[in-house]
């Protein structure tokens, strides 16, 4: 297959990337741990931590994880928010030989239980603030050991102290919980974990290039979430093709180890992830912003110190720009304004480089690819309305149904191949069977078309996915939980368009009960989901449309609206 696209290429960018330069992910991190020592890693609210920091603290950490016998690759799930902690805690677990599980600190009881049982994560590491989450569901899981944060663990002793302290009892973040011990298992406070691993010695991970590194949640077409395999090797590939892609963007830094990336889309979400791997490989640091939500606060970070590089989603974008204090900062320095996880709009993009002088580069990729798949150049100074080009090492081919590549400008299944695509999911034989073509492309659901320049435009999806605020959100996950609500017959759940958060969810119901509600549904949605899938609309009606063999037709509930 012709690679059309890397005619395309800017200057210096090179076709393909050499994972196998690394014996696995520990080696690029403690690769840039000695080389960056004295480099300054994080800030979050004003701390900063530096790499040789880095280094100490995830040495004792992963240490004290060994010294609990965790089998080699256990899962450790890692439920924590844009603070200090993040970082050390997945450097602690790559570093000890175990494997990390990503968790949405958000998720409620119901889904936290899936994907502990799932991944069969025996340990894991929490903020305090989602511990009574936790209390409902850990008797149900093989967890035994638990580590628990507290918000200002790592932000210096008196200054953390305060924090924590304003946390708990000022703000009241920390909901009282409980968690029940027994059967071997215990609770141990991350300071404790790092005070005892310091007298411990970390032994070398054993795991290569092939070993599991994650296992990161996606939503799943059962209707359950499912564990996107990947490798030491996937991440290594994706951290060496951003390198190669972004690079160019920063020439007038000078050295890339200066940058400052803004880490305000949360570190579980494999869009941030992977970017803040980058940073490391640069020994870069990076702005941690635990609340984005905050734009108030946000705001007034991004004014305190020059940055860089800032990777959002479209309604990020486009919330900034709404804030009144947003065109009073400085963005002279700024290299990289990276949107994915949702369609950038032209509109958001054109606001955006009037008031920033930075155009808004659209990129394309999925948890299945460690967030790398197609990228416009970050040279361009203007929005294509396009996803890009294949990053180095990877190929795109618009497949039909049967896996047959289609000519070039017709419309078809977008497929990705590369190093950095994941082995499969976690335990789904069948899943997997359907995913990957005859010749080693993933299907990703999405239709696209590649025009003669090898650049890629999505022209539909193939899925049901609905996307909001770059969040998956698959309809059965909805519909399998709204149908449980009482008085509910049936329902439907789509995505609609909506200017703020890209796309919105609604729910058509089917009742039994005179007295149910919107208000009741919803209700009863808030406390089984997840905030980014509650649906935002509620209607009911008396039948559904339905094919000749009762399969419900949300296309036609799509058009309907």
């Amino acid at each position: 297959m012709e690679k059309i696209w890397l005619n395309s290429y800017p200057a210096g960018v090179p076709h393909t990337v050499d994972p196998d330069q690394y014996q696995s992910l520990p080696h690029l991190l403690e690769e840039s741990f000695r080389k960056n020592a004295a480099r300054p890693f994080s800030v979050c609210m004003d701390h900063w931590m530096s790499y040789g920091q880095l280094d100490e603290l995830s040495s004792s950490l992963g240490a004290w994880l060994q010294a609990q016998g965790l089998e080699p690759g256990a899962r450790i799930a890692i439920m924590l928010p844009n603070i200090p902690q993040f970082a050390v805690t997945m450097a602690a677990v790559l570093r000890a030989g175990y494997t990390c599980v990503n968790v949405n600190p958000l998720y409620t009881a119901r889904e936290l239980e899936h994907q502990l049982k799932d991944s069969g994560a025996t340990a894991i590491v929490i903020l305090e603030n989602f511990a009574k989450t936790l209390e409902e569901v850990i008797d149900r899981t093989a967890v035994k050991h638990v580590v628990m944060a507290s918000m200002g663990d790592l932000l210096g002793f008196w200054y953390g102290m305060w924090i924590t302290f304003a946390v708990r009892h000022l703000a009241k973040m920390v909901p009282a919980y409980k968690l029940p011990l027994g059967e071997g298992r215990k609770v141990t406070t991350f300071n404790r974990a790092l005070a005892e691993g310091t007298a411990m010695s970390l032994k070398p991970s054993q795991a290569t290039l092939d070993s599991t590194a994650f296992l990161q949640y996606t939503g799943g077409t059962t209707g359950l979430s499912k564990g996107a395999v990947l490798t030491h090797r996937n991440i290594v590939a994706a951290i060496l093709q951003a390198e190669a892609w972004f690079t160019p963007a920063l020439r007038r830094v000078g050295d890339v180890s200066k940058t400052n990336s803004i880490a305000a889309l949360p570190l579980y979400h494999i869009f941030a992830l992977t970017l803040s791997l980058l940073a490391i490989r640069w020994g870069s640091h990076i702005t941690l912003i635990p609340n984005p939500r905050d734009f108030g606060k946000f705001v007034e970070v991004l004014k305190r110190r020059p940055f860089h590089m800032l990777p959002a989603v479209n309604t990020l974008f486009n919330a900034l720009l709404q804030h009144p204090q947003f065109k009073s900062i400085d963005f002279s320095s700024l290299c990289v304004s990276q949107a994915g996880g949702m369609a950038a709009s032209e509109g958001t993009a054109r606001h955006w480089q009037e008031v920033t002088g930075c155009p808004m580069v659209e990129g394309w990729g999925m948890s299945e690819t460690c967030a790398i798949g197609t990228n416009n150049p970050v040279i361009t100074r203007e929005f294509t309305g396009t996803i890009g080009l294949p990053l180095p090492g990877i190929d795109i081919a618009i497949k039909d149904d049967d896996g047959n590549s289609l000519p070039q400008g017709e419309s078809g299944e977008i497929c990705i191949r590369g190093p950095n695509v994941m082995a499969g999911y976690y335990n789904q034989p069948e899943e997997n069977a359907k995913a990957f073509t005859a010749d080693g492309f993933m299907r990703t659901g999405d239709i696209g078309v590649m025009d003669e320049r090898g650049y890629t435009r999505i022209v539909d999806r193939k899925k049901d996915m609905i996307l909001v605020s770059g969040f998956n959100v698959f309809p059965n996950e909805l519909e399998n939980v709204i149908s449980l609500c009482p008085g509910v017959v049936e329902c439907a759940a789509v995505g609609i368009a909506d200017e703020k958060q890209g796309e919105a969810i609604k729910v058509f119901v089917v009742k039994n009960d005179p007295t149910l509600t919107e208000d009741d549904v919803a209700r009863y949605c808030r406390q089984n989901l997840t905030g980014y899938k509650v649906p935002k609309y509620i209607e009911f009606r008396d039948d559904l449309p339905k094919t000749n063999v009762g399969k419900i037709l949300r296309r036609e509930l799509r058009s309907a609206k």
